[in-house]
């Protein structure tokens, strides 16, 4: 299995440098009010800078905003 890639049903969780959550394998996302989606192998990728229009997902508004997030673990 090579990074970013999801195998055996197992969700991998791609942390991009100042941009999006890139999400490969099957998942269900819940908001806080409980909505949920239950995605497909995908990918996808999940807002983290908070300027999407259409979030829990990235709709690229983080690149107009200037968001900048290069932290490691």
């Amino acid at each position: 299995m090579s990074t970013g890639e999801s195998a055996d049903g197992v969700a991998v969780i791609k942390v991009r440098d100042d941009g999006p959550y890139k999400v490969s394998g099957p998942v269900r996302v819940v908001d806080v009010d409980g909505n949920a989606w239950d995605l497909p192998e995908g990918p996808f990728v999940l807002c983290r800078c908070g300027l999407s229009r259409e979030k829990p997902f990235c709709d690229r508004s983080h690149r107009e905003g200037g968001f900048v997030s290069r932290e490691r673990a």
